[in-house]
């Protein structure tokens, strides 16, 4: 059972240089089945790989699909595995090795080294278990147009500003909803209490154990803060995501935003949106609970990832393709589409908020095995509280009780 633990920290850092790269796409002949979510950095990455080296597969496919997270445990358990590649992040990674359907990546990256530096390697008690290519959080996203409107004269630094920000641009009549946040009921509004639960200091559970610690006065400040927040919300927030916040935003029917750094790129560019909204729009640090204090937010990496049950040629193929599209030149052709950890990647207003929010030191999402229980037991019981059936006593009791039994289940507590 994986019972190690990875800071961030060391993937966020050193984000620029430059190298020469020579595709070698490993044994010909072989499948390569990508699995993976569907925002636009994956999708230049995996493009470049097949790029580089689908001609030599004898096939090539790939599953871009917001489903992934629930879908990749039972797609790779069969042997053969239905993907030999699942793209992933720091939880997701955990979820797979929990049941141990990933390959250490040892050999493989000393093999294929030439576009691979250390600060990718996420390396977990003596093995790699992943490559990461990219960093990632959510942040806030405002329309300073709309803030200088309402008399705000700079972006909310914490969440007492936000929620005053929020409050003068509705008082002034300008939009009665205008915080957007993924809140959907499920892992969506799970992640997002729990970046307000580390902006307040909060931990999930007794140092060194699985024995939960949400049901704390931080984890009741979090909830509180949460509730004030949504109170500002478009009404059907609990249905929304993703792709629904940042629709409502290209539309211009929010202010303010707690969203995720790589959707920057697509809300900023030409193309769904107008002027007004893209010129206006900042992509600031996450906020925190005192000015200068953390931000509230997970930092992440994403990453690839080999499936165990498949043949040792195909893992090799899939990865030495996968390696292939982590070029400068891949890098310089999606430039703003992500937070490279790749040579070539520079900077620009897309980047600024992941940036901004890793510098004041934002907690990276906790690698440890059973914090993807906790994170559905939050998913799934808060949704009282927000709808005013539960205090936030007996909702955080109730999320420690649900995960106490599914934590049992797993062999976490006794």
């Amino acid at each position: 059972m994986f019972l190690k633990t990875f800071a961030i920290t060391g993937a966020v850092a050193g984000l620029l240089g430059s190298a020469a790269f020579a595709a070698d796409c490993g044994p010909e002949g072989q499948s390569i089945r990508i699995l993976a979510s569907d925002f636009p950095a994956i999708h230049a990455l995996v493009d470049a790989a097949e790029a580089n080296c689908g001609a030599q597969a004898a096939e090539f496919s790939r599953n871009h699909t917001t489903e992934a997270r629930t879908i990749m445990n039972a797609a790779l358990t069969p042997d053969p595995a239905e993907y030999t590649s699942v793209i992933l992040a720091n939880s997701t990674l955990t979820q797979l090795m929990n049941d141990d359907l990933v390959r250490p990546l040892n050999d493989l990256v000393e093999k294929y080294s030439a576009n691979i530096k250390p600060n990718q390697l996420i390396t977990i008690g003596g093995d790699v278990m992943a490559v990461a290519f990219m960093a990632n959080s959510q942040h806030l996203f405002a329309r300073t147009d709309i803030l200088a409107e309402a008399g705000i004269d700079s972006v909310p630094a914490t969440y007492d500003e936000l929620l005053a920000a929020a409050e003068a641009i509705r008082a002034a009549g300008i939009m009665d909803h205008p915080l957007v946040m993924n809140m959907q009921t499920g892992w969506n509004l799970g992640e997002t209490y729990n970046l307000i639960f580390l902006g307040h200091g909060g931990q999930f559970f007794e140092p060194g154990t699985a024995v939960p610690t949400v049901n704390s006065p931080e984890g009741i400040a979090a909830l509180e803060t949460l509730k004030a927040l949504v109170a500002y919300a478009h009404p059907d927030y609990l249905t929304q995501a993703s792709n629904e916040t940042q629709g409502l935003w290209e539309a211009g029917q929010a202010a303010l935003g707690l969203m995720w750094g790589s959707r920057g790129s697509a809300i900023l560019d030409d193309e769904g949106s107008s002027p007004e909204v893209t010129e206006n729009t900042v992509l600031a640090a996450a906020p925190s609970v005192e000015p200068g204090g953390i931000p509230g937010a997970t930092l992440w990496w994403d990453g690839i990832s080999i499936a165990r049950n498949v043949s040792d040629a195909e893992a090799e193929a899939t990865f030495a393709a996968l390696v292939s599209g982590m070029t400068p030149d891949m890098v310089a052709a999606n430039n703003d589409d992500a937070v490279w950890l790749l040579d070539g990647f520079t900077p620009g207003p897309a980047a600024a908020g992941v940036a901004a929010t890793a510098r004041g030191g934002a907690k990276p999402y906790p690698m440890i095995p059973q914090i993807g229980i906790m994170h559905n037991a939050l998913g799934a019981e808060l949704v009282d509280y927000l709808k005013g059936e539960e205090t936030a006593e007996q909702a955080l009791a109730d999320v420690e009780a649900a995960y106490t039994t599914a934590a049992k289940e797993a062999g976490f507590l006794q």
